[in-house]
């Protein structure tokens, strides 16, 4: 790897006019700077990165902390892509990504000393169990925060419209003429409740009521649990029309169940999911769904992280709420 000092004589300028031209430096010309940058990028140059975070007080690290509170961990492909846009968009920025963990080999750590130990400019929280203390103490530190999918305390929030988005779902199934739906639910969180919400408020605006067992929980992306709770709705005196699953991979386990008892998926029963997932050649049928811009939530929030971290963004709560788009398949029958 080539040096600061190589990359000085290759240029015929001193070591600190390259520095001042790698850093951006405005007593620079734009033909030394271009210079510079051109006979880095072909020398290989990269500079001191301990150095570097010395001079400028950042070390151009963002820490990720990641819990899906399931055994799904990066399996989980919602959560996978956002991650992935969030990596890239950090790259093109110049910054690395570090999860952030409870050991640092031997040594156990709390969130928050892990963040110190590694120095972090800033912090963005994918997924936790938002009332542990340890990731109450982080949001409420020095280093900036971030968080996905939920709003909290002084942390800025990039949150997908999830009320909005079954809104939209559950308004279509109506148009379709059900009026008997029912919605199995994930567990208890955030983005839960703001889908129940938007789903009973939409029924009560027009004036469906939902029985109460029409409601089942069952956790998300477990095809097998849902496919129990798919069972018990189809036992009802009155069994729904149209069933909502959790989400588009919960949505086989709904199918399983509607073909286990000898019944036609759509002539029989609709279904509809959520996510975006192209699962037609799972369930055998192009499914309804609303789609999660996950892509574009990761990139959103390293933008939001970068700019807070650079100071060109304030320290202050602020939450963003990125649409939903509703995908209409097949899997939605018609009524008379």
């Amino acid at each position: 790897m080539a040096t600061i000092q190589e990359l000085s004589e290759r240029c015929g300028v001193s070591v600190s006019t390259v520095s001042k031209a790698l850093n951006g430096y405005s007593d620079i010309s734009d033909k030394t700077r271009d210079l510079v940058i051109k006979m880095a990028n072909e020398m290989g140059y990269f500079p001191n990165a301990n150095a570097r975070a010395l001079k400028l007080k950042k070390t151009y690290n963002i820490g990720v902390l990641f819990n899906t509170l399931s055994n799904l961990g990066l399996k989980n492909e919602y959560f996978a892509h956002i991650l992935e846009a969030f990596k890239d968009e950090a790259a093109q920025n110049g910054y690395d990504i570090t999860f952030i963990e409870h050991n640092i080999g031997r040594r156990k750590m709390t969130y928050l000393e892990h963040c110190q130990y590694r120095h972090f400019d800033g912090v963005c929280i994918v997924c936790a169990d938002f009332e542990n203390e340890e990731v109450v103490r982080l949001v409420n530190s020095e280093i900036p925060v971030l968080t996905i999918d939920y709003a909290f305390q002084k942390a800025y929030s990039i949150i997908s419209d999830n009320y909005g988005g079954m809104k939209q779902l559950a308004s279509f199934i109506l148009r379709q003429g059900h009026k008997d739906i029912a919605f199995i639910h994930g567990g208890n969180t955030l983005v839960t409740r703001n889908r129940i919400d938007g789903f009973l408020d939409t029924m009560e605006e027009n004036g469906v009521k939902i029985p109460k067992e029409y409601l089942r929980e069952s956790p998300y992306r477990n095809s097998l649990m849902a496919e129990e709770q798919t069972l018990k709705l189809l036992q009802l005196p009155n069994r729904p029309t149209c069933i909502i699953s959790p989400d588009d991979t919960s949505a086989m386990g709904v199918v399983s169940a509607i073909r286990k008892i000898g019944l036609q998926v759509v002539k029989d029963i609709s279904i509809a999911g959520y996510d975006g997932l192209d699962m037609s050649q799972f369930i055998g049928v192009k499914l309804t769904t609303v789609k999660q811009e996950r892509e574009a939530i990761g990139k959103e929030a390293a933008k939001k992280l970068i700019r807070m971290i650079e100071g060109t963004e304030e320290l202050q709560q602020d939450t963003i709420f990125m649409k939903q788009t509703l995908i209409v398949g097949n899997s939605v029958k018609k009524m008379n």
